[in-house]
């Protein structure tokens, strides 16, 4: 550990404190004006201004920072594809040459065997933080519809082109957020979107009544058709599919994160939208189990269910008569369903076992019928094909082998290359073992470790946790990851309860009530890096975003002893409130409702920003957050963040690194990714005892 030179003053956070009573409890939140909007406050726009140039002198005079930049920039400049998907003869897939600040969409025309650029986001924004966000090409592949999302913000804006020329079309959608792209035939498209919010509130007021719309090509937005809507449910959130045989509009309706889901019908004429009724009739009227639309051919419908399969299994629904009839084609396994699609004549379903992609092959009436050829040990990154069209594309990766695109055939289960991808690093310098170790109440958690073969002892580690949502963390490559890998640090990603590993059971193991199951897991694996002789007690960091910024922040306040650094991105740190901005509201499938008591009882119990424990030395903690996250809002790391600098808990630093013009993550630009790992790899490297190879 290195020697601690004293920090100068951190800049002023004023408190002033707001006192509220909650079932009986006292509850004092001395920086509640820090939850203000930073783009129309000034008092908080001066403090992010103070903070962020204390941080950044900070940042910039560490010796390891200049040498992962270096790497990082190396690592980063390679080639990436994306999986194309094919329509009308056309291939679109995103592409980036490699240091390109965000990918461009290239189309191969049939005739052409290399790409033409469609769409270059490189010149929407000086800045680069204008991102392509989703694209969807329409049935006969002349037409794109495709979202633009600014400085990492969750609203969107549609726009269309044409595939032949580039030509962009006038029509322009507003207020889009949380939403799918459906076409309707090449005339029009289905989207989701919420109602324009009040003057000011556009990054914190809180989403309700989403909407499906249906806009036809050349006209108004404001005449827009209304599809679906349920105001008596203001919580429900919908997003609209169309069958591939265009037969069939599906609404998927979700009243949370939780997978659980309610699916409504209505057939699509010959006129598509400007025929029939298009009232959304109940296949799936309530919440009770997971329902994910494969795909439909005629009057047959394929979904992914978790229906009395924990694990999920796909049952067809035949729509011919007058009643559906549902029919089980492929139950349950031993592994965890996480994807499926038809390809050609083959249900393409893509399993996860101990944390490992594995793909199986089905005939469409559920016959086995092999399984697809995977290059190693890792995970599905993408997958595309349709009904009736042979052969499709997957992306396949690991801890050591980025993103790579490959075409397979579904009769044989063959796979091969479609674009090489040139590596920057050596695979084989480095090792990956899963462990099983066990957590406080004896379960046994899965982990990978990722280091140099060339190590030897316990050397400066990261740990990596997220723990919700029925997400689930398998092995997928990262460029700033390999540098802390080369620079011959241990990596190591911990599958904590909360996650979708292994089904409902594992994610209820993890949620609510049982959320303390997370924090013990994440304990858990520390523990048993640091008695295994894989970091060095004193060398160990912990990190983690969203999600993963809470677990962070609960298990440092519960076991400050265990870290020498730690880093809380993006998280959600303040549990009592969390409800109350933006899509907060959904989060309450996990963490619970703030306004009942047993489950405020809960959140008040590991709430971050509630439960610093001061007297106590805690490590270093570098917390990173973003001016326009309007998914988890700035305010929760704002608020953390002052609440750290004024507690008696040692005399290493607690900074916050505020980035502009970003958001939750996706879309931001990779020299802003660069210029962040480089930051936080350096600090973390600095107080682990981590010297970056040169």
């Amino acid at each position: 550990m290195p020697a601690t030179t004293p920090l100068p003053p951190y800049p002023p956070s004023v408190q002033a404190p707001v006192v509220e009573t909650h079932f009986g409890e006292q509850v004092v939140d001395p920086w509640r004006w820090l939850e203000a909007d930073v783009r129309t406050d000034p008092k908080v726009e001066e403090w992010v201004v103070a903070q962020s140039a204390f941080t950044d002198a900070y940042l910039k005079a560490l010796p390891e920072r200049a040498v992962f930049e270096r790497r990082l920039k190396g690592l980063f400049n390679y080639a990436r594809f994306g999986v194309p998907r094919e329509e009308g003869g056309r291939l679109f897939y995103a592409y980036n040459s490699g240091m390109l600040n965000q990918a461009q969409l290239l189309v191969r025309d049939a005739a052409s065997p290399k790409g033409r650029v469609l769409l270059d986001p490189n010149a929407w924004a000086s800045d680069g933080a204008t991102a392509l966000d989703a694209w969807e090409p329409s049935p006969d592949g002349n037409l794109l519809a495709y979202t633009v999302q600014d400085g990492g913000s969750d609203w969107r804006t549609m726009k269309f082109v044409a595939a032949a020329d580039g030509q962009a079309l006038a029509d322009e959608l507003k207020w889009v957020k949380f939403s799918a792209i459906a076409w309707v035939g090449s005339e029009g498209v289905l989207y989701s979107r919420f109602a324009e919010p009040q003057p000011g509130e556009a990054f914190q007021a809180r989403n309700y009544d989403q909407q499906v719309f249906y806009h036809r090509l050349g006209t108004p937005q404001a005449e827009d058709r209304l599809v679906h809507a349920t105001p008596d449910k203001p919580s429900w959130g919908h997003a609209a599919s169309v069958t591939g045989d265009g037969r069939w509009l599906v609404v998927t309706s979700h009243e949370g994160t939780d997978p659980l889901t309610a699916i409504g019908l209505a057939p699509i004429g010959r006129g598509g939208m400007d025929r029939g009724d298009w009232q959304v009739r109940p296949l799936i009227p309530g919440m009770t189990a997971q329902w994910d639309l494969i795909d439909g051919i005629g009057d047959t419908l394929w979904f992914v269910t978790s229906k009395e399969a924990p694990l999920k299994k796909v049952v067809r629904v035949d729509l011919s008569g007058a009643v559906p009839v549902f029919t089980t084609v492929v139950p349950e396994t031993d592994a965890n369903l996480e994807g499926a699609a038809i390809v050609g004549d083959r249900l393409v379903l893509a399993y996860l076992r101990d944390v490992k992609s594995d793909v199986r092959l089905f005939t469409l009436d559920g016959t086995p019928a092999g399984t697809l050829a995977l290059p190693g040990v890792g995970s599905l990154a993408g997958l595309s094909g349709k009904p009736g069209k042979a052969g499709g594309h997957f992306g396949f990766t690991s801890f050591t082998m980025p993103s790579t695109v490959f075409a397979f055939d579904e009769d044989s289960g063959k796979a091969k290359v479609w674009e090489k991808v040139a590596l920057r690093f050596a695979p084989h310098d480095f090792k990956v073992e899963q462990v099983f170790y066990p957590s406080k109440d004896g379960t046994k958690i899965p982990m990978f470790v990722v280091r140099r073969k060339d190590a030897t002892g316990p050397v400066p580690t990261i740990l990596y946790g997220y723990g919700g949502f029925n997400v689930s963390l398998p092995p997928a490559f990262s460029s700033a990851r390999m540098a802390w890998l080369e620079s011959g640090g241990a990596y190591a990603i911990a599958n904590l309860r909360g996650g979708g590993e292994y089904g409902d059971a594992w994610h209820d193991a993890g949620r609510r009530a049982a959320k303390q199951n997370v924090f013990d897991d994440c304990i858990a694996a520390a523990e048993w890096l640091i008695a295994n002789g894989i970091a060095p007690k004193g060398g160990l960091a912990v990190e983690g975003g969203s999600n993963g910024g809470l677990l962070v922040g609960a298990v440092v306040n519960q076991r400050p002893d265990l870290f020498a650094a730690a880093h809380p991105a993006v998280g959600v740190m303040d549990m009592l409130r969390f409800d109350r901005f933006t899509a907060g509201r959904y989060w309450v499938d996990d963490y619970g409702h703030p306004d009942r008591e047993a489950d405020w009882k809960v959140l008040r119990a590991y709430s971050p920003y509630h439960n610093i424990r001061g007297g106590v030395d805690y490590p270093a903690i570098l917390v990173t957050t973003a001016d326009t996250d309007d998914r988890v809002v700035p305010g929760h790391s704002f608020k953390y963040a002052a609440a750290l600098q004024a507690a008696r808990i040692g005399d290493k630093p607690h900074l916050i690194r505020i980035e502009t013009r970003a958001g939750h993550g996706s879309g931001k630009p990779v020299d802003k990714i660069i210029a962040e790992a480089a930051d936080v790899y350096a600090f973390l490297a600095h107080w682990t005892g981590l010297s970056p190879r040169p």
